[in-house]
């Protein structure tokens, strides 16, 4: 403490710090220690307390020192401290000229204020000085200067982009620096709520979405770093994985009420939508963060690959449920499927040229994202489909999902379709016949095809089906493709056909043609055959089945003993009846053959 030749006749107890100091200079610049004194009972007291002192021992030795007059350096570091120390001390004008109240708010005028990433330093610092930060509206008034400075950079961001694309004054060719490169990412040193009014600051001042989502990712990214993602269920009552939990749950819902508004064309990542999802169902977040992230990922699914999709499941603790959410997924499909263009934030600022497409022709930007879609959910099918405890309803639900239109090869739907009778061999009959119901075999390649037609896995209907289209497309391509049936006109866009070799047919002469074709033909004539021969073993093995049922049953004794009798008694019957009316009946007996014959079978 200050260096003096008169003895301490005040003790001042700081926390756990003790200050030997004197009165008369801390009474003259600090009204809460002169009222301390004055209001104290022993006019000699010699010990005060100040256990509440904003920034604690070390911010109460730089007002002491002050208040001796020694020369205190006001940094970014310690100056939200002193603000508060010196608010709390009533060190003010009203005790002493160029306070210590005046000099830190000289400094936060001069040197904070106007800088974004000065401020963020120390609101940074303000986080360990709650409520007193708060009291003397520090901190709004760092918030406030945070964003009016970053809306300015944007303006001016925004000015010399306009010059750069109508040059006046001859300036350089390299993009103006984007503002969140250098001052964005220093807000993630916030806490979640400072960060998360200072953010909501900025989208009611209207800072740009892209300019939000990127500050927004950056923080989440250095937030959720090294947090290990835990079974909820598998914690067993200990309180700092219950907190954990709590701290994940709290920080994703957040984040999620922080985003940009839900639109088409968000700047928001599908990455990022899609780890918030996956943390928020990892984490059991409310229904409506979960359902919100949904269908922002659903506006946009035509951006996303399989791994944006492939969410996991909460296990619960249970070794037999699914892999993965299917449930999630089915219903953020449904909402790209359903989409409307009311639905789009943007839709006024359409141009007239995008609003001439028709929407349901394979070249409009809707089809195209839907067939975007379709290759996207069939690759999804096929990975789910590994999964043994993948129930076959709800894997039928998604093979359902899409309309007929949406898939103009069907390839990728067979092969999860296979995948999934495969590791699920003992499903109902109905389910399978459901399933493959959903393969449109006109639409299947030549390879499909010959996979299908000998796939032992698909009921008999779809294999035989599969080569009667097949039979019919080469027909077709005998007859010079003028009556295409199989990749035919959809939606009147046509498709070529496909040769045995996979090049489109105006690359091979119409020899050739007429050869490959000859033996296509030949091949799905083996292909019947071989088809035939199955249903002929089949037919063979049911037959032996109802006989050996009929030799095995326990009346079939009584029966042939009563069939025997029957026999005997109608040989009687017909020689005692023949007998006397021979002419006559041989008449009606020829009669009687020839109204049987009609009625034969063969």
């Amino acid at each position: 403490m200050p260096i003096s030749d008169v003895s301490s006749d005040l003790t001042i107890d700081v926390g756990a710090s003790s200050f030997a100091l004197h009165k008369f200079p801390l009474v003259s610049r600090s009204g809460r220690i002169r009222r301390h004194l004055l209001e104290a009972k022993d006019s000699k007291v010699s010990r005060i307390s100040l256990p509440l002192v904003p920034g604690g021992s070390e911010a109460f030795e730089l007002a002491a020192k002050f208040c001796y007059g020694i020369n205190v350096e006001i940094t970014l570091s310690n100056v939200a401290m002193l603000r508060c120390a010196a608010h709390f001390l009533e060190m003010t004008d009203e005790y002493a000229d160029k306070s210590l109240e005046t000099r830190t708010e000289v400094y936060l005028k001069d040197m904070v204020l106007p800088n974004i990433a000065n401020s963020i330093s120390v609101l940074h610092k303000c986080e360990t000085l709650l409520p007193m930060a708060e009291d003397i509206n520090l901190v709004n008034r760092i918030i406030t200067a945070i964003v009016n400075n970053a809306c300015k950079e944007q303006l001016s961001s925004g000015l010399l982009k306009l010059e750069h694309n109508y040059p006046t004054k001859g300036l350089s060719n390299l993009e103006p620096e984007t503002p969140a490169d250098w001052w964005g990412k220093s807000l993630s040193v916030l806490n979640l709520d400072f960060f998360q009014r200072v953010l909501s600051a900025m989208k009611l001042k209207g800072l740009k979405q892209d300019l939000i989502s990127k500050i927004l990712i950056n923080y989440a990214q250095n937030s959720l770093q090294g947090i290990v993602i835990r079974d909820p269920q598998l914690v067993k009552g200990n309180y700092l994985d219950l907190e954990l939990q709590k701290k994940q749950r709290v920080l994703v819902e957040t984040m999620v009420s922080l985003l940009p508004t839900q639109s088409r064309k968000s700047s928001v990542p599908m990455a990022f939508l899609s780890s918030l999802l996956k943390g928020a169902i990892a984490h059991t977040a409310s229904t409506s963060c979960r359902t919100d992230l949904e269908r922002r990922i659903g506006l946009q699914l035509d951006q996303a690959i399989l791994e944006d999709i492939l969410i996991p499941a909460s296990s619960h603790g249970n070794n037999h449920s699914p892999m993965y959410d299917t449930d999630s997924v089915l219903r953020i499909f449904s909402i790209f499927l359903n989409l409307d263009e009311d639905d789009d934030d943007d839709n006024h600022l359409r141009n007239d040229d995008d609003m001439m497409y028709n929407f349901d022709s394979p070249g409009s930007p809707k089809q195209s994202s839907i067939i975007k879609v379709s290759k996207l959910l069939d690759n999804y099918l096929a990975e789910v489909a590994l999964d043994s405890n993948l129930t076959p309803s709800k894997f039928i639900a998604l093979a359902e999902l899409l309309p007929d239109h949406a898939r103009v090869v069907t390839d990728g739907l067979y092969r999860a379709v296979d995948i999934f009778l495969k590791v699920h061999p003992n499903i109902k009959d109905s389910e399978r016949y459901r399933l493959c119901k959903t393969i449109d075999s006109q639409k299947l390649s030549q390879e499909a095809c010959s996979h299908a037609a000998q796939n032992e896995r698909l009921p008999v209907q779809m294999a035989v089906q599969v080569l009667y289209f097949e039979q019919i497309r080469l027909r077709n391509a005998m007859n010079g493709g003028h009556n295409q049936f199989f990749f035919g006109s959809l939606n009147g866009h046509q498709f070529p056909q496909r040769s045995s070799s996979g090049a489109g047919s105006g690359a091979i002469s119409p020899r050739d043609n007429y050869a490959s074709v000859r033996r296509e033909n030949r091949e799905l004539k083996l292909e019947v055959a071989r088809m035939r021969m199955r249903l002929t073993d089949l037919e063979k093995d049911h037959v032996s089945m109802k006989q050996e049922l009929v030799r095995t049953h326990p009346a079939n004794k009584l029966f042939k003993s009563f069939t025997k009798k029957l026999s005997k008694l109608n040989a009687l019957f017909r020689i005692n009846s023949v007998k006397p009316l021979m002419s006559k009946a041989n008449s009606e007996s020829r009669f009687f053959f020839q109204k049987r014959r009609c009625h034969s079978v063969g």
